[in-house]
């Protein structure tokens, strides 16, 4: 059992969500209630990672990493490391390929949510960070659970967009999926079924969030 690879993708999955979730609810938030030109082109790019092929992605993220590239270029200026192949770079590939399990959860959330008790919020004398806080958030909280498991188990499971943006570096970008399939090369079964077993378990667990959430809303709504 490669405990150090499912150490990384803990990790990964931490980060994501640490930086997903604050800019998954602007976005989601934007779409749910704004429309403004080009809000299709929008929602299509965030949708995108669902129908690229992931080494299709995870290709072009690799080029866009390269120390040859205007975003790749500008990292290693800054930090004199590449951005490739580094668990900085994985995480931010992280983020972008896991933005439509995010975003898509909290937009039909707050597209939920009645326009006239956001109406009565603000009448009411709230302004409006008051009403997110304290009237869109407790009603939209269905669709933060469901992006939570949904964005924790894609990125444990994730495996051509990780191999292709961060390689198989030990200790630093080998992660839980990666070291299943590197078990299976070397004949070795047995560990790769048991760390098959555990990443099957937590996949269960997070579909099982999401059904237990949307049950509930749809009594609550009942």
């Amino acid at each position: 059992m490669d405990w150090r690879a499912f150490e990384i993708s803990l990790a990964l999955a931490f980060w994501t969500l640490a930086v997903l979730v604050p800019l998954s609810t602007l976005i989601a938030r934007a779409l749910a209630w704004r429309r403004f030109p080009g809000r299709g082109l929008v929602e299509a790019l965030v949708a995108l990672p669902l129908v690229l092929p992931p080494t299709v992605l995870g290709f072009y993220l690799l080029e866009s990493f390269s120390a040859d590239s205007l975003l790749g270029g500008f990292y290693q200026s800054v930090t004199g490391e590449l951005l490739a192949f580094s668990f900085q770079g994985l995480l931010l590939a992280s983020v972008i390929f896991n933005l439509p399990f995010a975003v898509q959860p909290i937009q039909r959330s707050f597209e939920a949510i009645q326009p006239n008790i956001r109406e009565a919020a603000w009448v009411s004398g709230l302004s409006n960070w008051s009403t997110f806080w304290r009237i869109e958030l407790p009603l939209a909280w269905p669709g933060f659970v469901s992006a939570l498991a949904l964005t924790f188990a894609h990125t444990l499971g994730e495996f051509g967009v990780v191999l292709m943006v961060g390689g198989n570096i030990a200790g630093e970008t080998r992660t839980a999926a990666i070291a299943i399939y590197d078990r299976v090369q070397a004949f070795d079964n047995a560990a790769a079924a048991q760390m098959s077993a555990v990443l099957l378990l937590l996949s269960i667990v997070a579909i099982s969030v999401v059904n237990l959430t949307a049950r509930r809303q749809r009594r609550s709504r009942g």
